[in-house]
């Protein structure tokens, strides 16, 4: 997931359908959010550069550093200041959903159904030839591309999605973005995952402002676990002051860059990442000093929400060089409560 300099927004999640995963090398997902935040200046934009690449190189290999492959396909949300958009892909097909109004989530599924507004120009003839799709009726690709026979994960993904759909229906027409930390922090429904050795990596929540003279603000995490991480205000300014705390090192012997790959491990974690790791074993240790920390970390993430939305509102006109180190500052002030 990430996010540019005009406000421009893509996500992806995995999904298995009936199109093979293949494990040679092609483009992630991961690849195809930077390359679409690279190149595109619209949600549109970014969209149509990840399916001219997908329909050109497909997508494939594998997402995790080990030796055995972790391979699947994506879907991705798009959004910016004025459109929001869902992409989904089997193989090198795709087909995307306009969000028009409301709220819309994913979940490591297929979701669109017959409500397409672009797709792959051969999509459904696709689907005919391999006896997907007798071709009467209403064409739904999520029914036609999903697999008959779901993978356990699957399962799971489902009522995280219904959770998802369930918790933004419940606070529809006032959609914050400490409705969307909240979201992102529900354990009880899955979203938050922690358990069978997996948790989630890092979370992001932007306001796009429709008004061109307000800036765009990113709160990221930059650390796992969204229930005992601090969301952070990044805006894009000039002059950006760089937060090394949270730049993940860099290696001359790589194991992602040798064939065959992934042959040695290696701890890209930054600095913040493992003060952050260092603090969750105290808060599962020490319960009362956790909660303390956790409180402070609270706090902080209220001063940086409060400082957002009061300039959101007009009410406080940062200077630029303010804003260019206002991600540093905020990394910063967290750093200093895990020392």
């Amino acid at each position: 997931m990430g996010a540019n300099e005009h406000g421009v927004c893509v996500g992806n999640e995995g999904v298995w359908t009936r199109e093979p995963i293949g494990e040679d090398e092609a483009l992630l997902g991961m690849d195809l959010v930077r390359l679409g935040l690279e190149r595109g200046s619209s949600a549109r934009e970014a969209l149509e550069v990840i399916t001219a690449l997908l329909e050109r190189h497909g997508q494939g290999g594998s997402c995790k550093e080990e030796p055995v492959p972790f391979v699947y396909h994506n879907t991705f949300l798009l959004a910016d200041r004025h459109e929001a958009w869902v992409l989904e892909t089997a193989g090198r097909y795709w087909a995307a959903q306009r969000i028009r109004e409301g709220s819309r989530n994913i979940s490591n599924q297929l979701s669109i159904g017959t409500d397409i507004t672009a797709e792959h120009e051969g999509l459904r003839q696709r689907a005919r030839s391999q006896g997907w799709w007798s071709g009467a009726g209403e064409f739904s690709f999520a029914e036609v591309f999903s697999l008959e026979q779901q993978p356990p994960r699957m399962e799971a993904a489902k009522s995280r999605y219904r959770a998802g759909k369930e918790l933004l229906r419940q606070h529809a027409g006032r959609i914050t973005a400490e409705t969307l930390m909240a979201i992102l922090r529900d354990k009880d429904s899955g979203i938050c995952v922690d358990s069978e050795g997996f948790r989630t990596a890092g979370s992001m929540v932007s306001v796009l402002p429709r008004d061109p003279a307000l800036p765009c603000v990113h709160f990221f995490t930059a650390t796992p676990d969204p229930s005992r991480s601090v969301f952070k205000p990044f805006v894009f300014v000039p002059g950006l002051k760089p937060a090394p705390q949270v730049s993940s090192p860099t290696f001359s012997d790589d194991p992602a860059k040798k064939l065959p790959r992934f042959q040695s491990t290696v701890d890209r974690r930054h600095e913040l990442y493992r003060r952050h790791q260092a603090a969750l074993e105290l808060m599962e240790r020490d319960q009362e000093r956790g909660q303390e920390l956790l409180r402070q970390l609270r706090d902080l993430e209220k001063q940086g929400l409060e400082a957002v939305n009061a300039m959101l509102e007009g009410n406080v006109a940062p200077r630029p060089e303010e804003l260019a180190e206002l991600f540093f500052d905020c990394v910063d002030a967290e750093m200093k409560f895990y020392k």
